[in-house]
């Protein structure tokens, strides 16, 4: 820097627009959809500022009309792979060395770039791509996405000014340089936002990035990149690569330079990314950081002094809002018997109001789920519910993928408080809920802790502040996310950081410094004013 101790604007939640009805955002994101879906376009690989085409395409296709294609995007060979790496190692040299400040304007840019003329087009395709109706890409490709950018770099600018103490004979000081060689991201089809963060903030703290985003997500990961390119991502600092995950995967993890992953998505394929990383360790010139947000089983526990209707809508938005696939969405629910009755009365009652289709029509609630491989998983698990003696399916328990990728939003009653899906993650709008005794609520809090592998979110309803205190002790390994009297979705950047452990991921807190610290690697520098010259301490005379 040298010139001035510069202050970034303050950052602040981008607020979500309505889109009721007759207002001017519901007007220019119904216009883009409509333009977006009846066009084509093509994607193809981004490579050191340059658009790259391999001739090895694959159609996209909206999850809610799979018969319809939207264009088409290229596929990577592992020379392509190679060269992104290349690329991006060449592009260190300068990007590097870049002031702050000059590397906070770019994603500062980018924000306002998305709230302004971007924000119809990014949610259209979050619509068309992953079939989010418009609250949910509001939330997420806007507001989400432009709160990381501005959160990150103020989150950056404090970081900097974390400064060890002095004395007046020397001056200490650090600085937080990007790590050594290339990073990896590897994003997850279900949050435009995330896909758009895991590059970015690793970008931003002066590392250049090989990203891989999800074959789900291609479509609006294409307007990520232009919005990038609009604001100034230079050459090589970011390059994109599509397709088969196990030769790209393979390729990065082989380079010596490999210095950093960052990963959404399943917790199966994380361990075997952490396992190959350590298989491959004596290759590396650095310790590589591993940054992974996986899985997820999100509980809502109610006690028996909860109001039932608060429980209901819990359940109705937190397990089927985006078809639950969330990785905090809630899929196991454990109710009280006494309230049970109007739980479910009220839950049957929303259930049955939910409008189902293509999000162009905003009415409805419920969309597709992202294809077909999801689809027929989830098929299997309703079908063998209905089937089960331990298992009642009170709602839902529909499905069709004729048009598209459907499944009837479904809530499964078990008697069994270890039931294969109050353990398995469904990742699609299926709830299980287990009914206990009023009296059986210490136990049921050891349920919660002892039948999942996961411990991402969760979230308890009372009005019993003792309750409350029980549960927030008891389940304090179960949730990195701990939601009180609410649903366990919807954290917010810079307020709800969010991540969780045990099969969940390393919890390294999306939206808040504690990412950021991952992706530098500080230096301390002391320096001497007046530098001895002679050996001897006092202790040492005669």
């Amino acid at each position: 820097m040298g010139k001035g101790f510069f202050n970034v604007p303050v950052a602040v939640n981008e607020p979500v627009m309505s889109y009721a009805p007759g207002s001017a955002e519901r007007k220019a994101v119904a216009e883009a959809y409509k333009s977006m879906f009846n066009s084509k376009v093509e994607v193809p690989l981004y490579i050191n500022g340059k658009d790259v085409k391999t001739g090895n395409t694959r159609t996209m296709s909206p999850p809610h009309d799979h018969q319809h294609s939207v264009g088409e995007y290229h596929l990577a060979e592992k020379a392509n792979v190679e060269e992104a790496i290349s690329t991006a190692l060449e592009a260190r040299k300068s990007w590097a060395q870049m002031p702050w400040e000059q590397r906070a304007g770019i994603f500062l840019k980018a924000a306002e770039l998305i709230a302004g003329p971007y924000r119809a087009k990014i949610n259209a395709a979050t619509m068309i791509a992953q079939s989010k109706n418009i609250y949910q890409a509001e939330i997420d490709a806007a507001c989400e996405l432009i709160d990381f950018l501005r959160f990150n770099v103020q989150f950056m600018s404090d970081i900097y000014m974390e400064q060890p103490e002095s004395t007046s004979a020397a001056w200490n000081r650090v600085e937080y340089r990007p790590l050594e060689g290339f990073t990896y991201a590897v994003t997850p089809f279900n949050f435009t936002a995330i896909a758009g963060n895991l590059p970015a903030c690793m970008a931003l703290m002066g590392n250049v990035v090989v990203w891989k985003p999800s074959d789900s997500q291609v479509y609006s990961a294409k307007v990520i990149m232009d919005i990038f390119k609009e604001a100034g991502v230079p050459d090589g600092v970011i390059n994109v690569v599509f397709g088969d995950p196990v030769m790209i995967t393979n390729t990065v993890l082989a380079s010596p330079d490999f210095s950093g992953l960052h990963f959404t998505g399943s917790t199966h394929v994380f361990k075997e990314l952490w396992k190959q990383i350590g298989n491959n360790i004596h290759n590396y010139k650095t310790y590589p950081r591993i940054v992974g947000e996986t899985g997820g089983k999100d509980f809502i526990v109610a006690h028996k002094t909860a109001d039932a209707k608060q429980v209901a809508t819990a359940i109705a938005r937190g397990a089927f809002e985006f078809q639950g696939q969330k990785c905090s969405a809630a899929s196991r629910a454990y109710v009280p018997k006494g309230i049970w009755a109007d739980v479910k009365k009220y839950l049957i009652e929303d259930m049955e109001s939910f409008k189902m289709g293509s999000p162009e029509d905003m009415s409805n609630f419920i969309t597709a789920v992202i294809h077909e491989g999801s689809f027929d998983k989830l098929a299997k698990y309703i079908d063998e519910a209905k089937a089960d003696s331990d298992a009642e399916i009170i709602a839902g328990g529909n499905y069709d993928k004729s048009k598209g990728y459907f499944i009837e939003p479904t809530v499964i009653l078990t008697t069994n408080p270890k039931y294969t899906t109050m353990s398995t993650e469904l990742f699609g709008p299926v709830i299980t809920i287990y009914v206990y005794e009023d009296d059986a609520y210490s136990e049921t809090l050891k349920l919660v802790d002892e039948t999942s592998d996961y411990a991402l979110t969760g979230a308890i309803i009372s009005r019993d502040r003792y309750a409350v205190e029980e549960a927030t002790k008891a389940l304090q390994n179960a949730a990195g996310n701990f939601y009180i009297n609410d649903k366990p979705t919807g954290a917010v950047v810079g307020q709800q950081p969010f991540g969780g452990a045990r099969a969940s991921g390393t919890n390294d807190k999306a939206g808040s410094p504690q990412n950021l610290l991952r992706w530098v690697s500080p230096r301390l520098i002391k320096e001497t004013f007046v530098t001895p010259v002679d050996y001897r301490y006092p202790f040492l005379g005669e």
